[in-house]
């Protein structure tokens, strides 16, 4: 897995090495011998003091072994996945006889925790092998199979890509299921994914997630510090300042980390991106950074009731699990929006979108495609979506662009010959055999589409508070916004509500979720990172 001494494979100091091998459980192997395997829950790391190891990627139904890469004295074999409790893709095994140290998933935290220098070692040489397994047969450990353009395949493809979760996709057309068929399967088994060759027919994210290990995995009466709902930017933000405050920290969201900013191809407001940045790499870069400080995050799990009467604030799963906390930052953002339009249902699993991603534009390259908003964010997947080749018509309900949307995208917008900007307008109805064709917009009669991209705002996704004050449409109030009848209830435990605590004690709430929050992406890493302060302050009163 590279030589040693590079960034990947790291040369360290002898009292780093020292730290390594005081953390792990030695064991002795024969050449041969497995020290993990794939799929098995087992040691983050493999730390090798003497002999030699291999890094495998086992046996499929369809292709033998690969031996990914090897490691020698004073190395050490580890997964990223491994820092939030994936079980690994690759298996482990002494290639000669060898004396080694296990580290556990606890016990790499704890060394992340005491040394700065080797936990950004270490975290560096993960992320590098992570990356460089993309590039490898060990992509087909997690194989996904499904229809190109169907709503089940791409929801699967962004949870795997939002997760940064090494993986190969293979869209299918229906000319492909001749081929399919003959190994075994039948379009109605569709989505299919291969986990280590083991087929799981209808796939759904939450599967996956369970086969991976990704799904909450509480232990009995275990009581966490915090519990953030919700993993876009005020999410991501709270988790890793309550974990890097020394909070013991879980992350949990209904699709994959990310929310709305995951689904922006570009940001170019953000502080310190002079140049931009897409919302998917800022968002991995939060991920791995909330890794690197011990935020346990999984997903999908959806939360569907908040219950804050006891002791404990208990957060019950879709799957009926329950995480017990001592305080909660709700940051469960919004849904999108749709049109009311015949056919929508039909066309949403074949062409109708609500993120401009290069997942999305794979589905259209160079097809003209219909965006339909006028806030950034459908400025931004306009933008995108022409330098991808697609002929847009961006349609906005507004006399206006500068209305609802920056002024620098207005003038880029105005400026690209492949953008057609029809304010005033609205789309009435949609046409297609099979796929999305094409568009009706009120005001130019039908135009050809391939694809309509929606970003015509959210609601607030709190329907699942049932205990929580919120306003006429569903935003929750926070601080000193709490309506005067739910004030009373502050009295019987002597004090006010802290900034961006809600209408139960320890509850808090930030970004878009919150009444009166600014719906960007730098308000919200702001409100989710304040929101932790308050949350101090809470549980230094109980």
């Amino acid at each position: 897995m590279g030589q040693h001494g590079t960034t990947m494979n790291p040369t360290l100091t002898d009292e780093q090495w020292q730290k390594l091998l005081e953390r792990g459980t030695p064991q002795d192997a024969e050449a041969g011998e497995y020290l993990v395997r794939a799929g098995e829950p087992g040691a983050a790391l493999v730390v090798v003091e003497s002999g030699r190891v291999q890094v495998v990627r086992d046996k499929l139904r369809w292709i033998d072994e690969e031996i990914i890469g090897e490691g020698g004295e004073r190395t050490f074999i580890g997964e990223l996945g491994a820092l939030n409790g994936q079980r690994p893709f690759l298996s482990v095994r002494a290639s000669e006889p060898s004396r080694v140290r296990l580290i556990d998933r606890a016990d790499v935290r704890a060394l992340m925790d005491e040394d700065d220098e080797l936990c950004d070692i270490l975290l560096h040489a993960l992320w590098e092998r992570r990356e460089a397994l993309r590039h490898s047969t060990a992509a087909m450990t997690l194989k996904l199979v499904g229809v190109g353009d169907s709503a089940d395949f791409l929801a699967l493809r962004r949870f795997a890509e939002r997760f940064d979760l090494v993986h190969k996709a293979l869209p299918l057309t229906p000319a492909d299921f001749g081929q399919f068929e003959e190994h075994g399967f039948t379009p109605d088994d569709l989505p299919v994914a291969l986990i280590q060759g083991e087929p799981i027919r209808r796939a759904t994210p939450g599967i996956v997630a369970e086969e991976l290990g990704l799904s909450y995995q509480g232990v009995t009466d275990e009581i966490v510090d915090l519990v953030v709902v919700g993993g876009g930017p005020a999410g991501l933000a709270a988790a890793i300042y309550g974990a890097s405050e020394g909070l013991s920290t879980v992350l949990l969201d209904a699709v994959a980390p990310g929310g709305q900013a995951a689904s922006t191809s570009r940001i170019e407001n953000f502080l310190g991106f002079p140049f931009g940045v897409s919302g998917g790499d800022l968002i991995g870069q939060a991920t791995l950074q909330a890794l690197k400080f011990g935020v346990r995050v999984y997903a999908p799990c959806a939360a569907v009731s908040l219950d804050a009467s006891g002791g404990t604030i208990d957060i019950t799963l879709a799957d009926g699990r329950v995480v017990a906390s001592r305080s909660v930052i709700v940051t469960s953002g919004a849904a999108y929006r749709r049109l009311q339009l015949d056919r929508w249902d039909e066309f949403e699993r074949a062409g109708i979108y609500y993120a401009a991603t290069p997942l999305e534009a794979r589905q259209v390259a160079g097809e003209p495609v219909v965006v339909v908003g006028g806030a950034n964010s459908a400025g931004q997947a306009a933008l995108y979506l022409a330098s991808n080749g697609c002929p847009v018509d961006l349609v906005v309900r507004g006399a206006e662009l500068s209305a609802g949307m920056s002024q620098y995208l207005v003038g880029r917008l105005v400026e690209e010959p492949l953008i057609r900007v029809r304010t005033g307008s609205n789309v009435v109805g949609l046409a297609g055999d099979g796929g999305l064709a094409s568009v009706h917009i009120d005001s130019v009669g039908e135009v050809d589409a391939r694809g309509l991209f929606c970003f015509i705002g959210a609601t607030p996704a709190t329907g699942w508070l049932t205990q929580i004050d919120r306003d006429e449409q569903g935003f929750i109030r926070t601080g000193t916004d709490i309506t005067a009848q739910t004030l009373q209830r502050w009295q019987t435990i002597g004090r006010e509500p802290l900034p961006f605590e809600t209408s139960a004690p320890r509850v808090f709430a930030a970004g878009d979720v919150r009444r009166g929050s600014m719906k960007r992406v730098a308000a919200a890493v702001g409100e989710g990172s304040s929101a932790v302060a308050s949350v101090h302050r809470a549980l230094a009163l109980i």
